[in-house]
């Protein structure tokens, strides 16, 4: 029974941290992109520096109206929000945030190959809603959501598989456990490649042709409204908060403080974490959009051998030690 309460209790933590996070981040957007460009509207609403501003933004979805084009495959159209937002609920359970074993909401072996591949099911939701909204903007969206997917799914991949190597274990756990401070300029080129095709693969900026305002509208949610908007809304924040955890995990020592400082615990998981997810607004207010043959040759050209690279350096590495 007590093992039955704690699994519980657990996922209960890790369901609140999925509605409470990603809401900040999207707070936090506004903000940070008010302040870099100049924009004076996310400042306003409730009063001081605009505190409401999600509030409002949450009041104004409600009160939409939910519209479903008339020749649209219904059903489908329906279920492409949750495919592309409950993925990112999964990824979240397996990522520890510290170092007791309580601190992961479930802990899963082979925790590398597990992110990864539900991380690839949520990319699902943006083909399903191009296919199914019968719009020909929605199904160009979604045709160029599914050529990102298979440039950056590989250098992703390869990234973490660098990661995997050095620690010897695919559990997330394992890897923290076995992680060492130099290991940061050892893996930095794999963090990197990690980081950037993550971006892709949530089709942020600079990355983000599948939803080009000025050549496809909004791409594959073009003709979702209300709520069901709001919910892909929600899933590109949760891809952010989930995109910097891995990133903090795999890469920057999780729940390990600088030179040895490791009594904050999760504190440091949670500041390394919002230190990406800046990053991740940083870039969008920094950077102008890709063209679509420049996303792939930055995957194929760049990306790609410099993973390739970092994994013959963790093996030469590897052999040294030994």
């Amino acid at each position: 029974m007590n093992d039955v309460l704690d699994v519980a209790l657990r996922l209960i933590i890790v369901l609140v941290v999925f509605l409470v996070l990603p809401l900040v981040v999207g707070q936090a957007e506004h903000k940070v992109m008010a302040h870099m460009q100049g924009r004076l509207g996310p400042m306003h609403a409730g009063g001081f520096h605009g505190w409401a501003q999600l509030m409002a933004d949450g009041v104004k979805f409600v009160q939409k109206e939910d519209v479903v084009p008339a020749d649209a495959d219904r059903r489908i159209f329906q279920m492409a929000p949750a495919v592309a937002l409950l993925p990112y609920l999964l990824v979240l359970v397996a990522i520890p945030v510290g170092p007791s074993e309580g601190a992961v909401g479930q802990v899963v072996d082979a925790g590398i190959f597990f992110v990864l591949a539900v991380l690839g099911v949520g990319v699902l939701g943006s083909l399903m809603a191009g296919w199914a909204s019968a719009n020909k903007f929605s199904l160009l969206g979604g045709l160029r959501t599914a050529a990102q997917l298979l440039a950056y799914e590989l250098p992703m991949l390869l990234a973490a598989a660098s990661v995997a190597m050095a620690a010897g274990t695919v559990s997330l756990p394992g890897i923290l456990n076995a992680f060492h401070w130099w290991w940061v300029p050892w893996q930095i080129v794999g963090g990197v490649v990690f980081f950037v095709s993550g971006l892709a693969e949530l089709q942020r900026p600079p990355f983000d042709m599948p939803v080009a305002d000025s050549e496809i509208i909004f791409g594959a949610y073009t003709e979702y409204t209300g709520l069901r908007f709001a919910l892909f809304l929600l899933a590109e924040y949760a891809g952010i908060v989930v995109l910097s955890g891995l990133t903090t995990v795999l890469f920057l020592g999780g729940w390990h403080g600088p030179l040895g400082a490791d009594g904050l615990g999760w504190v440091w998981t949670l500041l390394k974490t919002a230190v990406l997810a800046f990053v991740v607004i940083w870039l969008r207010v920094s950077y102008p959009r890709l063209r679509e043959d420049q996303l792939q040759k930055l995957a194929w050209t760049v990306l790609i051998p410099l993973a390739l690279a970092q994994i013959a350096l963790t093996g030469v590495v590897k052999v040294v030690i030994q």
